[in-house]
Protein backbone atom coordinates (compact mmCIF):
# COMPACT_ATOMS: atom_id res chain seq x y z
CA UNK A 1 0.00 0.00 0.00
CA UNK A 2 2.68 2.29 0.89
CA UNK A 3 6.18 2.28 0.98
CA UNK A 4 8.39 4.77 3.81
CA UNK A 5 12.06 4.79 2.69
CA UNK A 6 13.33 7.92 4.73
CA UNK A 7 16.80 8.66 2.28
CA UNK A 8 16.69 12.20 3.37
CA UNK A 9 17.16 11.84 7.43
CA UNK A 10 20.76 11.69 8.68
CA UNK A 11 21.63 8.42 10.09
CA UNK A 12 20.70 8.79 14.07
CA UNK A 13 22.89 8.75 16.47
CA UNK A 14 23.79 5.80 17.75
CA UNK A 15 21.29 3.98 20.40
CA UNK A 16 24.60 3.87 23.30
CA UNK A 17 24.80 7.81 22.70
CA UNK A 18 21.37 9.26 22.73
CA UNK A 19 20.11 10.71 26.17
CA UNK A 20 16.48 8.67 25.51
CA UNK A 21 15.87 6.32 28.37
CA UNK A 22 14.19 3.98 26.19
CA UNK A 23 16.73 4.09 23.84
CA UNK A 24 19.34 3.50 27.11
CA UNK A 25 17.49 0.40 28.26
CA UNK A 26 17.45 -1.46 25.12
CA UNK A 27 21.18 -0.50 23.89
CA UNK A 28 22.39 -1.93 27.19
CA UNK A 29 21.41 -5.32 26.23
CA UNK A 30 17.61 -5.26 24.28
CA UNK A 31 17.85 -9.28 24.48
CA UNK A 32 16.54 -8.88 28.54
CA UNK A 33 14.26 -6.10 28.33
CA UNK A 34 10.96 -7.30 29.77
CA UNK A 35 7.74 -5.24 29.29
CA UNK A 36 5.63 -6.17 32.37
CA UNK A 37 2.03 -5.05 30.65
CA UNK A 38 0.25 -7.73 28.81
CA UNK A 39 -0.32 -7.74 25.27
CA UNK A 40 -3.30 -9.87 23.84
CA UNK A 41 -2.34 -13.06 22.61
CA UNK A 42 1.25 -13.10 23.98
CA UNK A 43 2.33 -14.19 27.49
CA UNK A 44 2.02 -11.72 30.68
CA UNK A 45 5.68 -10.96 30.23
CA UNK A 46 8.06 -11.59 27.32
CA UNK A 47 11.43 -11.27 27.46
CA UNK A 48 12.26 -9.27 23.69
CA UNK A 49 14.58 -10.78 20.90
CA UNK A 50 13.92 -8.21 19.27
CA UNK A 51 12.78 -4.87 18.74
CA UNK A 52 9.83 -6.02 16.26
CA UNK A 53 8.24 -7.16 19.71
CA UNK A 54 4.46 -5.46 19.96
CA UNK A 55 5.42 -3.85 23.42
CA UNK A 56 8.32 -2.18 22.29
CA UNK A 57 6.89 -1.03 19.14
CA UNK A 58 3.95 0.64 21.37
CA UNK A 59 6.40 2.06 23.80
CA UNK A 60 8.66 3.42 20.53
CA UNK A 61 5.25 4.66 18.79
CA UNK A 62 4.10 6.55 22.54
CA UNK A 63 7.62 8.16 22.40
CA UNK A 64 7.90 9.14 18.85
CA UNK A 65 4.16 10.76 19.49
CA UNK A 66 5.80 12.73 22.46
CA UNK A 67 8.70 13.99 20.61
CA UNK A 68 6.46 15.30 17.77
CA UNK A 69 4.00 17.13 20.45
CA UNK A 70 7.17 18.78 22.23
CA UNK A 71 8.67 19.94 19.17
CA UNK A 72 12.04 17.41 19.47
CA UNK A 73 13.10 17.17 16.12
CA UNK A 74 16.50 15.16 16.71
CA UNK A 75 14.83 12.55 19.51
CA UNK A 76 11.89 12.37 16.66
CA UNK A 77 13.67 11.49 13.91
CA UNK A 78 15.94 8.93 15.79
CA UNK A 79 12.89 7.37 16.84
CA UNK A 80 11.26 6.92 13.20
CA UNK A 81 14.49 5.52 11.95
CA UNK A 82 14.56 2.80 14.15
CA UNK A 83 10.78 2.13 13.64
CA UNK A 84 11.12 2.60 10.01
CA UNK A 85 13.66 -0.46 9.98
CA UNK A 86 11.21 -2.64 12.23
CA UNK A 87 7.67 -2.09 10.60
CA UNK A 88 7.64 -3.22 7.78
CA UNK A 89 4.30 -2.73 5.28
CA UNK A 90 4.68 -5.91 4.38
CA UNK A 91 5.69 -7.40 7.40
CA UNK A 92 3.72 -9.81 9.74
CA UNK A 93 0.48 -8.25 11.78
CA UNK A 94 2.57 -6.19 14.39
CA UNK A 95 4.82 -5.12 11.64
CA UNK A 96 1.87 -4.14 9.56
CA UNK A 97 0.12 -1.67 12.47
CA UNK A 98 2.96 -0.40 13.58
CA UNK A 99 3.44 1.13 9.96
CA UNK A 100 0.37 2.69 9.87
CA UNK A 101 0.91 4.57 12.92
CA UNK A 102 4.17 5.54 11.89
CA UNK A 103 2.93 7.03 9.05
CA UNK A 104 -0.17 8.76 10.58
CA UNK A 105 2.52 10.40 13.14
CA UNK A 106 4.63 11.39 10.11
CA UNK A 107 0.99 13.05 8.69
CA UNK A 108 0.50 14.75 11.66
CA UNK A 109 3.81 16.10 11.74
CA UNK A 110 3.19 17.46 8.37
CA UNK A 111 -0.57 19.00 9.21
CA UNK A 112 0.62 20.93 12.04
CA UNK A 113 4.13 22.11 11.14
CA UNK A 114 5.41 22.10 14.52
CA UNK A 115 8.50 20.04 13.83
CA UNK A 116 9.77 21.33 10.42
CA UNK A 117 11.88 18.85 9.53
CA UNK A 118 9.16 15.83 9.72
CA UNK A 119 6.96 18.31 8.02
CA UNK A 120 9.94 18.79 5.05
CA UNK A 121 10.26 14.76 5.19
CA UNK A 122 6.56 14.17 4.77
CA UNK A 123 6.03 16.85 2.39
CA UNK A 124 9.12 15.33 0.35
CA UNK A 125 7.11 11.26 0.13
CA UNK A 126 4.14 11.97 -1.70
CA UNK A 127 3.44 8.77 -1.55
CA UNK A 128 1.99 8.96 1.73
CA UNK A 129 -1.25 9.79 0.83
CA UNK A 130 -3.82 7.29 1.54
CA UNK A 131 -5.88 5.77 -1.31
CA UNK A 132 -8.82 3.66 -0.38
CA UNK A 133 -10.45 1.76 -2.44
CA UNK A 134 -14.07 2.43 -4.21
CA UNK A 135 -16.11 -1.13 -3.83
CA UNK A 136 -18.61 -2.21 -6.19
CA UNK A 137 -21.31 -3.93 -4.96
CA UNK A 138 -20.60 -7.24 -5.15
CA UNK A 139 -16.34 -6.34 -4.00
CA UNK A 140 -18.56 -5.03 -0.85
CA UNK A 141 -20.72 -7.61 -0.04
CA UNK A 142 -17.67 -10.21 -0.23
CA UNK A 143 -15.66 -7.41 1.97
CA UNK A 144 -17.93 -7.55 4.60
CA UNK A 145 -18.30 -10.89 4.34
CA UNK A 146 -14.21 -11.94 5.08
CA UNK A 147 -15.47 -11.63 9.01
CA UNK A 148 -17.74 -11.48 11.26
CA UNK A 149 -16.86 -8.00 12.04
CA UNK A 150 -19.95 -6.68 10.28
CA UNK A 151 -21.90 -9.95 9.87
CA UNK A 152 -22.25 -10.32 13.78
CA UNK A 153 -24.16 -6.82 13.77
CA UNK A 154 -26.08 -7.96 10.84
CA UNK A 155 -27.02 -10.98 12.12
CA UNK A 156 -27.99 -9.77 15.68
CA UNK A 157 -30.05 -6.73 14.24
CA UNK A 158 -32.22 -8.69 11.53
CA UNK A 159 -33.12 -11.08 14.40
CA UNK A 160 -34.14 -8.57 16.29
CA UNK A 161 -35.93 -6.36 14.00
CA UNK A 162 -37.67 -9.33 13.13
CA UNK A 163 -39.20 -10.24 16.31
CA UNK A 164 -40.02 -6.59 16.88
CA UNK A 165 -42.45 -5.76 13.76
CA UNK A 166 -44.14 -8.86 13.87
CA UNK A 167 -47.60 -8.44 13.01
CA UNK A 168 -46.88 -4.60 11.77
CA UNK A 169 -48.59 -4.20 8.18
CA UNK A 170 -46.09 -1.38 7.56
CA UNK A 171 -42.38 -1.24 8.61
CA UNK A 172 -40.14 1.99 8.09
CA UNK A 173 -36.63 1.27 8.85
CA UNK A 174 -33.89 3.51 9.33
CA UNK A 175 -30.33 2.74 8.09
CA UNK A 176 -27.67 4.23 9.68
CA UNK A 177 -25.26 2.06 8.72
CA UNK A 178 -21.29 2.03 7.98
CA UNK A 179 -21.77 -0.56 5.32
CA UNK A 180 -24.33 1.05 2.49
CA UNK A 181 -27.33 -1.44 3.30
CA UNK A 182 -25.38 -4.91 2.90
CA UNK A 183 -27.62 -6.04 5.64
CA UNK A 184 -31.05 -5.40 4.27
CA UNK A 185 -31.25 -7.68 1.46
CA UNK A 186 -31.22 -10.31 4.06
CA UNK A 187 -33.87 -8.46 6.15
CA UNK A 188 -36.12 -8.53 2.82
CA UNK A 189 -35.03 -11.98 2.78
CA UNK A 190 -36.60 -12.74 5.92
CA UNK A 191 -39.37 -10.84 5.96
CA UNK A 192 -40.53 -12.07 3.04
CA UNK A 193 -40.60 -15.68 4.68
CA UNK A 194 -42.62 -14.08 7.37
CA UNK A 195 -45.83 -16.41 7.80
CA UNK A 196 -48.70 -13.40 7.81
CA UNK A 197 -47.02 -11.95 4.57
CA UNK A 198 -44.24 -9.62 4.20
CA UNK A 199 -45.11 -5.98 5.00
CA UNK A 200 -44.78 -2.76 3.28
CA UNK A 201 -41.17 -1.57 3.94
CA UNK A 202 -40.10 1.99 3.69
CA UNK A 203 -36.33 2.36 3.86
CA UNK A 204 -34.77 5.58 4.63
CA UNK A 205 -31.16 6.09 4.51
CA UNK A 206 -29.02 8.90 5.34
CA UNK A 207 -26.82 10.14 2.64
CA UNK A 208 -23.74 11.50 4.68
CA UNK A 209 -22.00 13.92 2.86
CA UNK A 210 -18.58 12.85 4.41
CA UNK A 211 -16.45 9.98 2.95
CA UNK A 212 -15.55 7.85 5.12
CA UNK A 213 -14.78 3.94 4.15
CA UNK A 214 -15.21 1.29 3.33
CA UNK A 215 -16.84 3.73 0.01
CA UNK A 216 -18.91 2.62 -2.54
CA UNK A 217 -18.55 3.74 -6.39
CA UNK A 218 -21.81 3.86 -7.07
CA UNK A 219 -24.98 7.02 -5.53
CA UNK A 220 -27.50 5.98 -3.16
CA UNK A 221 -30.16 6.64 -5.96
CA UNK A 222 -28.87 3.93 -7.92
CA UNK A 223 -27.80 1.57 -4.53
CA UNK A 224 -31.84 2.30 -3.75
CA UNK A 225 -33.07 1.33 -7.07
CA UNK A 226 -31.08 -1.95 -7.13
CA UNK A 227 -32.89 -2.67 -3.19
CA UNK A 228 -36.41 -2.30 -4.22
CA UNK A 229 -35.78 -4.13 -7.25
CA UNK A 230 -34.26 -7.16 -5.30
CA UNK A 231 -37.48 -6.77 -2.86
CA UNK A 232 -39.89 -7.21 -5.68
CA UNK A 233 -38.39 -10.25 -6.76
CA UNK A 234 -38.70 -11.51 -2.95
CA UNK A 235 -42.51 -10.24 -3.26
CA UNK A 236 -41.76 -7.28 -0.63
CA UNK A 237 -43.10 -3.78 -1.91
CA UNK A 238 -40.59 -1.41 -0.93
CA UNK A 239 -40.00 2.46 -0.99
CA UNK A 240 -36.69 3.50 -0.92
CA UNK A 241 -35.79 7.18 0.39
CA UNK A 242 -32.14 9.29 0.74
CA UNK A 243 -32.04 12.17 3.11
CA UNK A 244 -29.01 14.33 2.66
CA UNK A 245 -27.78 14.40 5.84
CA UNK A 246 -24.45 14.89 7.62
CA UNK A 247 -23.16 13.16 10.88
CA UNK A 248 -21.30 16.04 11.92
CA UNK A 249 -24.84 17.90 13.01
CA UNK A 250 -25.62 14.75 14.75
CA UNK A 251 -27.89 14.07 11.51
CA UNK A 252 -30.51 16.65 11.76
CA UNK A 253 -31.85 16.69 8.52
CA UNK A 254 -33.22 13.46 8.83
CA UNK A 255 -34.02 13.72 12.43
CA UNK A 256 -36.78 16.97 11.43
CA UNK A 257 -37.24 14.91 8.12
CA UNK A 258 -38.47 11.62 10.53
CA UNK A 259 -40.32 14.27 12.70
CA UNK A 260 -42.17 15.07 9.53
CA UNK A 261 -42.92 11.88 8.47
CA UNK A 262 -44.44 10.92 12.06
CA UNK A 263 -47.11 13.65 12.36
CA UNK A 264 -47.89 12.55 8.36
CA UNK A 265 -48.80 9.13 9.58
CA UNK A 266 -49.42 9.62 12.81
CA UNK A 267 -52.40 7.55 12.93
CA UNK A 268 -51.22 4.95 10.75
CA UNK A 269 -49.68 1.67 12.34
CA UNK A 270 -46.25 2.29 10.91
CA UNK A 271 -43.61 0.45 13.07
CA UNK A 272 -40.37 2.77 13.09
CA UNK A 273 -37.13 0.84 13.45
CA UNK A 274 -33.73 2.27 13.80
CA UNK A 275 -30.38 0.25 12.82
CA UNK A 276 -27.33 1.85 14.16
CA UNK A 277 -24.27 0.06 12.57
CA UNK A 278 -21.06 2.07 13.80
CA UNK A 279 -22.09 5.27 12.18
CA UNK A 280 -23.40 7.19 15.49
CA UNK A 281 -19.83 6.88 16.69
CA UNK A 282 -18.91 9.27 13.85
CA UNK A 283 -21.56 12.06 15.41
CA UNK A 284 -19.64 14.49 17.36
CA UNK A 285 -19.08 14.65 21.42
CA UNK A 286 -18.47 17.97 21.88
CA UNK A 287 -20.21 20.79 23.47
CA UNK A 288 -22.63 22.63 20.72
CA UNK A 289 -21.25 26.15 22.42
CA UNK A 290 -22.50 28.62 19.66
CA UNK A 291 -24.40 26.35 18.11
CA UNK A 292 -26.46 25.49 21.29
CA UNK A 293 -30.36 25.41 21.19
CA UNK A 294 -30.69 27.59 24.40
CA UNK A 295 -28.55 29.87 26.90
CA UNK A 296 -28.78 26.82 28.93
CA UNK A 297 -28.22 23.86 26.72
CA UNK A 298 -24.50 21.74 26.93
CA UNK A 299 -25.60 19.06 25.18
CA UNK A 300 -23.57 17.22 22.39
CA UNK A 301 -24.60 16.39 19.74
CA UNK A 302 -24.76 12.23 20.23
CA UNK A 303 -26.89 13.01 22.97
CA UNK A 304 -29.13 15.47 21.31
CA UNK A 305 -29.56 12.90 18.78
CA UNK A 306 -30.56 10.34 20.92
CA UNK A 307 -32.79 12.88 23.00
CA UNK A 308 -34.64 13.31 19.09
CA UNK A 309 -34.28 9.79 18.26
CA UNK A 310 -36.22 8.86 21.56
CA UNK A 311 -39.38 11.69 20.69
CA UNK A 312 -40.33 9.55 17.65
CA UNK A 313 -41.05 7.02 19.85
CA UNK A 314 -39.68 3.88 17.58
CA UNK A 315 -40.28 0.48 18.04
CA UNK A 316 -37.08 -0.84 18.56
CA UNK A 317 -33.19 0.78 17.97
CA UNK A 318 -30.46 -1.32 17.55
CA UNK A 319 -27.06 -0.30 18.49
CA UNK A 320 -23.73 -2.02 17.21
CA UNK A 321 -20.46 -0.56 17.46
CA UNK A 322 -16.73 -1.35 18.05
CA UNK A 323 -15.74 -1.81 21.78
CA UNK A 324 -13.21 1.27 22.15
CA UNK A 325 -12.36 4.26 22.90
CA UNK A 326 -11.00 7.06 21.02
CA UNK A 327 -11.87 10.01 22.09
CA UNK A 328 -9.46 11.62 24.66
CA UNK A 329 -7.90 14.93 24.04
CA UNK A 330 -4.45 13.46 24.79
CA UNK A 331 -2.74 12.07 21.62
CA UNK A 332 -0.85 9.47 23.29
CA UNK A 333 -4.03 8.27 24.88
CA UNK A 334 -5.81 7.92 21.91
CA UNK A 335 -2.40 6.09 20.42
CA UNK A 336 -2.14 3.37 22.99
CA UNK A 337 -5.84 2.89 22.79
CA UNK A 338 -6.23 2.61 18.90
CA UNK A 339 -2.67 0.18 19.25
CA UNK A 340 -4.48 -1.86 21.70
CA UNK A 341 -7.52 -2.52 19.70
CA UNK A 342 -6.63 -2.41 15.83
CA UNK A 343 -3.93 -5.09 16.33
CA UNK A 344 -7.37 -7.52 16.47
CA UNK A 345 -8.47 -6.93 12.24
CA UNK A 346 -4.88 -7.59 11.62
CA UNK A 347 -4.12 -10.61 13.65
CA UNK A 348 -7.37 -11.95 12.09
CA UNK A 349 -6.24 -10.76 7.99
CA UNK A 350 -3.05 -13.35 8.82
CA UNK A 351 -5.47 -16.28 9.48
CA UNK A 352 -7.23 -16.14 6.15
CA UNK A 353 -6.15 -13.72 3.52
CA UNK A 354 -2.76 -14.29 1.66
CA UNK A 355 -0.21 -11.13 1.38
CA UNK A 356 -0.35 -9.63 -1.15
CA UNK A 357 -4.45 -9.93 -2.07
CA UNK A 358 -6.06 -7.39 -3.21
CA UNK A 359 -8.25 -7.67 -0.51
CA UNK A 360 -6.04 -7.72 2.36
CA UNK A 361 -4.85 -4.04 0.68
CA UNK A 362 -8.34 -2.88 0.75
CA UNK A 363 -9.20 -4.41 4.21
CA UNK A 364 -5.82 -2.80 5.73
CA UNK A 365 -6.25 0.58 3.52
CA UNK A 366 -9.30 0.69 5.34
CA UNK A 367 -7.59 0.32 8.74
CA UNK A 368 -4.86 2.84 7.76
CA UNK A 369 -7.46 5.32 7.23
CA UNK A 370 -8.88 5.08 10.82
CA UNK A 371 -5.46 5.46 11.98
CA UNK A 372 -4.54 8.42 10.21
CA UNK A 373 -7.87 10.40 11.36
CA UNK A 374 -7.37 8.97 15.04
CA UNK A 375 -3.71 10.14 15.60
CA UNK A 376 -2.82 12.74 12.41
CA UNK A 377 -5.95 14.60 13.00
CA UNK A 378 -7.46 17.20 15.79
CA UNK A 379 -10.89 18.79 16.05
CA UNK A 380 -13.76 18.51 13.35
CA UNK A 381 -11.93 16.37 10.79
CA UNK A 382 -11.26 13.67 13.82
CA UNK A 383 -14.46 11.55 13.32
CA UNK A 384 -13.16 8.65 14.44
CA UNK A 385 -14.40 8.91 17.86
CA UNK A 386 -15.07 5.64 19.19
CA UNK A 387 -16.75 5.15 22.39
CA UNK A 388 -16.99 1.89 24.77
CA UNK A 389 -19.87 0.09 25.31
CA UNK A 390 -20.20 0.95 28.75
CA UNK A 391 -20.42 4.71 27.63
CA UNK A 392 -23.17 3.87 24.96
CA UNK A 393 -25.41 1.87 27.38
CA UNK A 394 -25.02 5.01 30.11
CA UNK A 395 -26.06 7.35 26.80
CA UNK A 396 -29.37 5.16 25.92
CA UNK A 397 -30.12 5.11 29.29
CA UNK A 398 -30.20 9.12 29.58
CA UNK A 399 -32.09 9.10 26.56
CA UNK A 400 -34.74 6.97 28.25
CA UNK A 401 -34.18 4.24 26.33
CA UNK A 402 -34.44 0.15 27.97
CA UNK A 403 -32.48 -2.21 27.26
CA UNK A 404 -33.67 -5.74 26.40
CA UNK A 405 -32.42 -8.85 25.87
CA UNK A 406 -31.36 -10.92 22.52
CA UNK A 407 -33.57 -13.93 21.70
CA UNK A 408 -31.89 -17.27 21.92
CA UNK A 409 -32.78 -17.22 18.39
CA UNK A 410 -30.68 -14.42 17.54
CA UNK A 411 -28.51 -15.81 19.75
CA UNK A 412 -27.92 -19.23 18.29
CA UNK A 413 -28.00 -17.28 14.85
CA UNK A 414 -24.77 -15.82 15.71
CA UNK A 415 -23.30 -18.77 16.57
CA UNK A 416 -24.15 -20.65 13.70
CA UNK A 417 -22.61 -17.40 11.93
CA UNK A 418 -19.82 -17.87 13.65
CA UNK A 419 -18.98 -21.27 12.91
CA UNK A 420 -18.34 -20.02 9.26
CA UNK A 421 -15.44 -18.08 10.03
CA UNK A 422 -12.12 -18.91 11.82
CA UNK A 423 -11.88 -20.58 15.31
CA UNK A 424 -10.11 -17.31 17.23
CA UNK A 425 -14.05 -15.63 16.92
CA UNK A 426 -15.78 -15.78 19.91
CA UNK A 427 -19.24 -14.82 21.17
CA UNK A 428 -20.20 -13.86 25.00
CA UNK A 429 -22.94 -12.20 26.98
CA UNK A 430 -22.12 -9.02 29.09
CA UNK A 431 -24.63 -7.28 31.53
CA UNK A 432 -28.37 -6.99 31.09
CA UNK A 433 -27.48 -9.90 28.39
CA UNK A 434 -26.00 -7.29 25.50
CA UNK A 435 -23.97 -9.67 22.84
CA UNK A 436 -19.99 -8.86 22.32
CA UNK A 437 -18.43 -10.34 19.67
CA UNK A 438 -14.76 -11.25 20.38
CA UNK A 439 -11.27 -12.52 18.88
CA UNK A 440 -9.31 -14.52 20.93
CA UNK A 441 -11.09 -13.02 24.32
CA UNK A 442 -10.79 -9.73 23.32
CA UNK A 443 -13.84 -7.35 22.86
CA UNK A 444 -14.55 -6.18 19.07
CA UNK A 445 -17.96 -5.20 18.72
CA UNK A 446 -20.99 -4.90 20.66
CA UNK A 447 -24.44 -5.74 20.30
CA UNK A 448 -27.69 -3.75 21.82
CA UNK A 449 -31.29 -3.49 21.81
CA UNK A 450 -33.32 -0.80 22.76
CA UNK A 451 -36.92 0.20 23.38
CA UNK A 452 -38.80 3.98 24.66
CA UNK A 453 -38.52 3.46 28.24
Amino acid sequence: MYDMQFTEINPPIPLHQTSSPLFSSLAMNKNQVVFTRPWPGFPTSKALGSFGDANCMEQLLVHCANAIESNDATLAQQILWVLNNIAQPDGDSNQRLTCGFLRALIARAAKSGTCKMLAAMANAHTNLALSTHKFSIIELASFVDLTPWHRFGFTTANATILEAVEGCSIVHIVDLSLTHCMQIPTLIDAIASRLEGPPFVKLTVAGATEDVPPMLDLSYEELGTKLVNFARSRNVTMEFRVIPSSFSDGFSSLIEHLRVQSLVHSNSAEALVVNCHMMLHYIPEENLNSFEMSPTSCLSYRTMFLKELRSLDPAIVVLVDEDADFTSNNLVCRLRSAFNYLWIPYDTMDTFLPQGSKQRQWYEADICWKIENVIGHEGITRVERLETKSRWVQRMRNANFRGISFSEDAVSEVKSMLDEHAAGWGLKKEEDDHLVLTWKGHNVVFATAWVPN
